[in-house]
């Protein structure tokens, strides 16, 4: 597995795939072919269905077009082998005759590929650093040694990860902090009115016991909010999965006092599960369904809010294994391509459920039938099974039939 820093990206949302991957991507080719006279980028498959949606034609162009003109061909109803989210990129010359070509796929997360390998986010990439790559292998590493996931973290990826994780967590805080402030319209035909603000307010009004949920949702909501505004997120491990693993900790920070260095700790172990999920499986909706992107984030956070709770390695595992077990088979579908209806919402009910899954492991001694090695294996073969049109294309489910539908962006 690569670094966690391959995992917890910094950047504007909407989309981790659909953005910020083709932007990489973008920037990438440019700087292979500087002097282009013009660029031509061909979208297929998820990236095309939903791309505009999603801002990918602005990310793409706003790396290109400051140097040529560039033409985006949207080809929805093409899929390529290899993933979903497939681009080709073509330069010209002043014949308008292709002098390099690059086809490259944005695999989830912001990642990319070229079909064999994983493209780094920069030139210093570190390539592998983990020699074990199931959760299985690293539980039996924790009973071996009396260590914990964040120990492995850290032998893994040295001691600098915490600055990082630092960063990571200080940007995830400002994301929460920023969505409580902000009122408004959220971008796009939806006219989706923010809802943080208000829930936060109302929270207030409760009993203690209904309180914190209804905080735990304002947190949730204000970060994946900022994301469809385009502001400042983490992937974790998406964009469209951004809110639910700060909401988590911004709530246990605030109301049960844990240490930023406990906190940061937290965040490493949830970042471990990502990893495996990501080496194993799928965190891309185009490729799985929102099973890999809330699911999986779910999975995280449950294993971090168990972590601080004291939970046992096989705890964690257990809290985990949970979070992503009762998401299986949840599809992508996404009204008019935007990460609005209904991942907002879905980032809200993970962050409760991924609590849930924590108090229900903190009732056992860890100890259960279905790990969560075994629970990724199925989570891939479902994501592989469930048909094209509920994968982040907007041809299915919730997104087929809405009124807004109907007024799609013209593709």
């Amino acid at each position: 597995m690569k670094s966690l820093r391959e995992l917890f990206r910094i950047g504007n949302g909407p989309s981790s795939s659909h953005t910020m991957g083709p932007k990489h991507a973008a920037e990438l080719f440019l700087k292979k072919n500087p002097q282009s006279h013009s660029f031509r980028v061909t979208l297929y498959g998820s990236l095309a269905a939903t791309g505009k949606g999603h801002l990918t034609d602005v990310a793409i162009l706003e790396v290109l077009e400051a140097h040529a003109s560039t033409e985006i061909v949207w080809l929805p109803k093409t899929f390529l082998p290899f993933h979903p989210n497939a681009m080709m990129f073509e330069s010209l010359n002043q014949d308008n005759k292709t002098t390099d070509r690059w086809t490259v796929y944005s695999v989830g997360g912001g990642a990319l590929s070229d079909g064999e390998q994983t493209i780094g986010l920069s030139e210093s990439d570190s390539g592998e650093i983990y020699d074990m790559n199931s959760i299985d292998e690293i539980m039996n590493w924790c009973e071996a040694t009396g260590k914990s996931y964040w120990e492995y973290v850290e032998e893994c990826e040295g001691k600098e990860i915490w600055d990082y994780l630092r960063e990571v967590w200080h940007v995830m805080r400002a994301s929460v902090k920023n969505g409580l402030e902000n009122e408004g319209v959220l971008p796009g035909p939806l006219a989706l009115t923010r809802k943080a603000p208000s829930y936060n307010i109302k929270a207030d009004g409760y009993k203690k016991s209904l309180q914190s949920r209804g905080l735990l949702f304002s947190y949730a909501l204000a970060v994946s909010e900022e994301n469809a505004a385009g502001g400042v997120i983490v992937t974790a491990p998406t964009c469209g999965s951004c809110g639910v693993i700060p909401a988590v900790l911004y709530l246990l920070e605030e109301t049960r006092g844990f240490t930023e260095t406990r906190i940061l700790r937290s965040l490493a172990t949830a970042g471990l599960f990502g990893n495996v999920v990501k080496k194993n499986a799928s965190i891309s909706g185009a490729e799985v369904g929102c099973q890999g992107e809330i699911g999986v984030a779910c999975a995280m956070a449950a294993a971090a809010a168990n972590q601080l709770f004291g939970g046992s390695p096989a705890q964690i595992e257990y809290a985990a294994e949970m979070g992503l077990e009762h998401h299986l088979g949840m599809t992508c579908d996404p009204v008019c391509g935007l990460v609005q209806i209904p991942c907002i919402e879905r980032n809200a009910f993970a962050a409760a459920r991924a609590l849930d899954a924590n108090l229900y492991s903190s009732f056992t001694d860890g100890i259960h039938r279905v790990s969560f090695d075994r629970v990724v294996e199925v989570m891939k073969q479902t994501g592989h099974d469930i048909p094209t049109l509920y994968k982040e294309t907007s041809e299915g489910g919730l997104a087929l039939g809405h009124e807004f539908t109907k007024k799609k962006f013209n593709i």
